[in-house]
């Protein structure tokens, strides 16, 4: 047999093989830092999402407040890991952000059409509560002139103050139905006016849900004579919207109604007397419990 190497090669392979493993032997092990609990991963990813305007050392600051100790820069890999930017590049605030924030005082409002049976079309101006839900129907024209529109809106204000509403905002669209002196009024009593963009319905999303509602619940199924009519339909469906209709935002509950007491008893469930209400000649129905 030949060997491609000279012996002393082969004895100098063994003595380098036998000595690093003595020096792997001999060296003290080390751990290592641990990997952070999963647990407190979750906690700085979630202040990150719900809090964009923090930055790792307020994240940092808020987890010592609550007894965790981690250290600021493994708060800084933890959201680097994750790919969330620094603070400054994502604490602008969203529509989003905005409605959620201001939901107790802000309103939103628009007009919507409908035609009468000679064909006449008539014009609604509506109002609605983001966080109550609840609808005011301001009225009903055929044309909406400045002073009509502008009437309506001190009637707005005064039924505001009569509720005990303190409204800050109130959105709606660039229709040229409403005449300047429509943001004064509002501008008089505190309440500013924010425009939605232009071709963008999203941004006054629940009060163009609500006219989809009013329309498919009242407007599609109802034979409209005259103005006089359609505003009594009108006032009869917003009286059930606020009183009794569900809303899945309020919890299945209703603008002005509180939740009634659950049943829990076996033996009320099977003996409920469920009554009918029928409005509007039958076409909205409400159920209660019999006196």
């Amino acid at each position: 047999m030949r060997l491609l190497v000279r012996p002393d090669t082969v004895l100098r392979w063994h003595r380098d093989l036998t000595k690093c493993r003595h020096a792997a032997r001999s060296r003290p092990k080390r751990t290592g830092r641990p990997r952070t609990v999963r647990s407190i991963r979750q906690l700085v990813l979630r202040f990150a999402k719900e809090n964009p305007n923090w930055g790792y050392r307020r994240i940092h600051g808020e987890l010592a407040m609550l007894g965790i100790k981690i250290a600021a820069s493994t708060v800084w890999e933890i959201l680097r890991a994750a790919g969330i930017d620094p603070a400054p590049q994502r604490s602008t605030t969203t529509w989003a952000d905005f409605l959620h924030a201001q939901a107790d005082a802000l309103l939103a409002c628009d007009f919507f059409e409908t035609v009468t049976l000679t064909g006449t079309r008539l014009h609604v101006l509506a109002v609605i509560e983001h966080a109550s839900r609840r609808i005011r129907i301001l009225g009903a024209t055929a044309h909406p002139t400045a002073a009509w529109v502008t009437q309506a809106a001190r009637n707005l204000v005064i039924d505001l103050e009569d509720a005990g509403h303190h409204a800050r905002f109130l959105i709606r669209d660039r229709d040229g139905k409403y005449p300047q002196l429509f943001d004064a009024i509002l501008a008089d009593t505190g309440i500013k006016v924010v425009l939605t963009g232009i071709r963008m319905p999203r941004m006054n999303a629940i009060m163009e849900r609500w006219v989809r509602t009013c329309r498919r619940e009242l407007l599609d199924r109802t034979l409209i004579w005259n103005p006089h009519h359609l505003l009594r339909a009108l006032r009869e469906f917003e009286d059930h919207y606020n009183n009794h209709r569900p809303h899945r935002a309020l919890g299945q509950g209703s603008p002005l109604r509180s939740h009634p007491e659950p049943v829990t008893n076996p033996g009320q469930i099977a003996h409920l007397n469920i009554r009918r209400r029928d409005r509007l000649s039958g076409m909205l129905h409400e159920y209660h419990h019999a006196a």
